[in-house]
């Protein structure tokens, strides 16, 4: 699949005598096959069925939402190919809908205008999960991404672990994933803080959803918030959207990666502790420790890392293509 004056001039999906329907078929099955080793839909129902290169299928996305997939094409061969490739996901996954949720940068980069809505079967976009028990409603058409952060699921289920009787800030809060795993962790409170005003209500039903209770949604720049209000918590979750999303807004994100951190770490009490990310792909995980490394600094604090993120089993890397491990977190104690 050739695509002349973009930034990546091809992709790969069939090698030797493999056709392109044997190809697709075979990955998609491998693909499915691989998650339902790792997820027990009794819990889990909310999973990553494909994940482009990790999965030999380089621009194509697939989310199942409790037996809703949500596609995401981001260049024009698989753009070429996508009914065959719907096909096949009825055939292997007998889903209820399929939705086509196309708006990726990078599709853009590859010329391609942005592509929103269903593409077989039932028009119902909103729909009840499971995540390790817990239960979300996702909006798979409103909102970012395909309606939840499926990657973040094991660094969710690492929060619960860590709320026992703590006072818990959910920056960037989106629909209160981290909010609603900290509360069912026993959190004695939880602020969410999110700058749209439309996610409160997703994130009291939510709350609702798992009989939660103790939670305050603050409607501000997290910016702001950390910067100019007094607040006192035992863990904070910096979870913010890809600040960088071109080589040449590195120095910008950098400075923007430091200075939230360091807003942070400031008025953070000795013993706490913060979970902060990065899913900005051009920043690496040693850049982005050496951001943190200044946010400390700066900030006058010693600080030390715990743990570092958690790959969600849905979510492969082709050893052959480790620039799609874009996700990084790191959880640190604060002195």
């Amino acid at each position: 699949m050739l695509n002349r004056g973009r930034s990546i001039l091809g992709h790969m999906l069939a090698f030797g005598d493999e056709t392109l329907a044997e190809a697709l078929s075979k990955r998609i099955k491998e693909a499915a096959d691989l998650r339902r080793r790792w997820f027990d839909p009794k819990q889990t129902n909310a999973v990553r069925i494909i994940n482009a290169e990790g999965d030999g299928i380089p621009g194509l996305i697939v989310d199942s939402y409790n037996n809703t997939l949500v596609m995401q094409v981001a260049n024009p061969g698989i753009e070429r190919i996508k009914d065959e490739i719907v096909g096949y996901l009825v055939k292997e996954l007998n889903p209820t809908s399929i939705y086509e949720k196309s708006t990726s940068f990078m599709r853009k980069k590859e010329g391609l205008e942005e592509v929103r809505g269903l593409v077989y079967g039932k028009d119902a976009p909103e729909v009840e999960i499971l995540e390790n028990g817990l239960r979300y409603a996702v909006h798979v058409l409103e909102g970012q991404k395909t309606g939840l952060f499926l990657d973040q699921r094991e660094m969710r289920s690492l929060v619960r672990t860590l709320s026992d009787n703590k006072r818990v800030l959910n920056c960037f809060a989106y629909t209160g994933g981290f909010s609603i795993a900290a509360l069912a962790g026993n959190a004695t409170h939880v602020d969410s803080v999110e700058m749209s005003a439309k996610c409160e209500a997703r994130i009291e039903k939510n709350l609702s959803l798992n009989n939660l209770e103790n939670h305050t949604f603050i409607c501000d720049d997290v910016f702001d918030y950390l910067k100019t209000t007094d607040w006192n918590y035992d863990l904070v979750i910096l979870d913010p959207p890809a600040f960088v999303k071109k080589r040449n807004d590195i120095d910008k994100a950098f400075r923007a990666y430091k200075d939230l951190n360091r807003h942070a770490i400031e008025k953070m009490p000795s013993g706490s502790l913060l979970l902060t990310c990065s899913c900005s792909y051009h920043v690496d995980e040693s850049l982005f420790q050496n951001i943190l490394f200044r946010a400390a600094n700066e900030a006058g604090r010693s600080v030390r890392i715990i743990e570092k993120h958690r790959l969600a089993h849905d979510h492969p890397v082709s050893i052959f293509h480790p620039e799609s491990s874009y996700l990084k977190s790191f959880l640190l104690y604060i002195h």
